[in-house]
């Protein structure tokens, strides 16, 4: 019986080389490789902001594979690649605002034993059995964003809050969400897949409390005040 496999689809083909990207960086900078550090504060400076205005970046965030894809994945048409594209550049700019002075990966792969998508993420920096409703509010205002350059903008205050209580996120998954938000209907289903995660996440495996550091009102949102190798 011969069986047949589906292609892989575009927002699987994003989400693949978003972890093609960003593993071997991952390493380098935890190494300590003087041009992976490099290569994260530039990437840093992309977060928030549109793709097309940081052609220094266009090394780094190296989309050629989606031009010319395997034989198992569905070829991407020219408003598919402008869409991969913009996905990746808002996914890897906002994990290496994550990664910033952290000693260990941001970047962990979302599996059914350790979940690390967005809506699980947000609902570890709430105390065990509360909902805290500025940050679930800050969740549902990113979900319903006008536009990816008004989503990648509050995507980064989020990230700064998971940055300073130290939980990781899956940025190959967020990548092939952001692919999927783009689309017709898209923004519907990555809605509900980040509400989903919000509420499959139990008690027993949130931060214990004060572990998220400060309140997520104010100025705090959107500064660091880490000084160490990549503080720039």
């Amino acid at each position: 019986m011969t069986t047949v496999t589906a292609p892989l689809t575009p927002r699987k083909q994003v989400a693949r080389l978003a972890a093609q990207l960003v593993t071997p960086l991952q390493r380098g900078y935890l190494a300590d490789q003087s041009q992976d550090v490099a290569a994260l504060a530039r990437l840093r400076r992309g977060a928030g902001r549109e793709a097309g205005q940081l052609p220094d970046l266009w090394s780094l965030i190296d989309t050629g594979p989606l031009h010319v894809p395997p034989d198992d994945a569905r070829p991407l048409n020219e408003l598919d690649l402008v869409r991969a594209e913009d996905a990746l550049h808002v996914s890897l700019t906002l994990w290496a605002l994550h990664q910033q002075s952290r000693p260990t990966g941001m970047h962990q792969a979302d599996r059914k034993d350790s979940r690390r998508g967005l809506g699980t993420a947000v609902r570890r920096m709430m105390k065990p059995g509360e909902i805290d409703e500025p940050l679930r509010k800050r969740l549902v205002r990113a979900g319903t964003a006008p536009d990816l350059t008004s989503l990648a903008q509050r995507l980064r205050d989020i990230v700064v809050l998971l940055r300073r209580a130290d939980i990781p996120l899956d940025y190959a998954l967020l990548a092939g969400q952001l692919y999927t938000w783009q689309r017709p209907g898209g923004a519907d289903i990555v809605r509900r897949e980040w509400g989903n995660s919000f509420h499959a996440w139990h008690d027993k495996n949130a931060v214990q409390p004060g572990a998220a550091g400060p309140s997520p009102a104010g100025d705090e949102t959107t500064h660091t005040t880490d000084t160490d190798k990549d503080a720039s």
